[in-house]
């Protein structure tokens, strides 16, 4: 690890503007940061510590949505009465990061911001792709936990099960940055690696997520798989977000996590199931397109069945039928 300058912001202004020198990096709950700058993949010159700038620690609800500041932790998320009840799919999103440990410490925002964990990206022996190189070694290596979908050029998957539940619920992010303010979808906050194969989000330097907004209200439901039942990162995972009048889907949102460099919406599934009353036999038969356009790589098909469960347990647990 490098030695750096280490910068305590008193607001957001000056946490703006220590950002956009060279070589700054923002650091929140720092779980992401620090495995980059032990990897050799982040080398900053200078740390700036957003922890202890209050105005950008906050949750409340306002105009029928949540309002969240990015400093809010994942373990706040998954419990505050306001989430839980206005929010379910995110706040099961967030329960099931990680350890209680580390829900303590991260925050929403440094979890959208977050970096992949393809352990080719987290290697300094392979310079690839998504670090200036010409090749993705996952490609014919060990890809068992990699993309499925959108891999044809990096085949990383996005490491964000709270991301998978907000692009379900239809989040707005708002950005702040030298120069200036902009809201956008939560779905145009992420880069897909045809854009730029070396970013994963629209950040620029100096830029920051200053509030999160989510649609309150809304019937969804959230599954995680793992290989390990106590923690893990996904195997698979979905979100699904529906609007039902008397048990019609009048519109779905699903959303497949760990299945590709962004989340990824089930444009399939949300078809199949608009106008169709909601029962096993229709949430069955609209999993099963939960993977339709997939393009699984030599050792990751086995993803394709845990995506299609993962989105029915979802849509039982949206509809109310388990």
């Amino acid at each position: 690890m490098n030695s750096f300058t280490w910068i305590e912001p008193a607001d957001i202004p000056g946490a703006i503007a220590a950002g956009a020198q060279q070589g700054a990096l923002f650091k929140a709950g720092g779980v992401d940061v620090t495995d980059l700058m032990k990897e050799g993949i982040a080398q900053p010159a200078a740390l700036v510590n957003l922890r202890r700038v209050s105005e950008m620690d906050f949750l409340r609800e306002e105009k029928g949505a949540l309002v969240i500041g990015p400093l809010v932790t994942l373990a706040r998320l998954s419990e505050d009465p306001l989430m839980v009840k206005g929010a379910n799919t995110l706040a099961l999103a967030a329960g099931w990061a990680g350890t209680p440990q580390i829900r303590n410490l991260a925050t929403l925002g440094g979890n959208l911001a977050q970096r992949p964990r393809c352990p080719y990206f987290r290697s300094e022996l392979f310079h690839c792709r998504k670090k200036g190189g010409t090749e993705c070694f996952a490609m014919l290596g060990e890809n068992q936990e990699h993309a499925v979908f959108g891999n044809d050029l990096c085949a990383i998957v996005h490491p964000s099960g709270v991301a998978t539940a907000l692009v379900a619920l239809g989040a707005s992010l708002k950005l702040r940055g030298p120069r200036g303010e902009r809201t956008l979808p939560i779905e145009q906050f992420f880069v897909r690696p045809e854009q730029d194969v070396t970013r994963e989000n629209v950040l620029q330097p100096g830029e920051l997520i200053v509030e999160v907004r989510v649609p309150a209200g809304r019937r969804g439901g959230y599954v995680k798989l793992m290989q390990k039942q106590t923690f893990d990162w996904p195997l698979a995972d979905a979100a699904v977000v529906l609007d039902l009048d008397g048990g019609t889907v009048r519109e779905a949102r699903v959303v497949l996590g760990a299945a590709a460099p962004v989340p990824w919406r089930a444009s399939a599934v949300e078809k199949a199931l608009v106008g169709k009353k909601l029962d096993e036999s229709s949430a069955r038969a609209a999993a099963q397109l939960a993977t339709s356009g997939a393009t699984p790589l030599d050792k990751n098909g086995h993803k394709l069945a845990a995506l299609q469960a993962a989105v029915l347990r979802s849509l039982r647990a949206a509809g109310g039928l388990a």
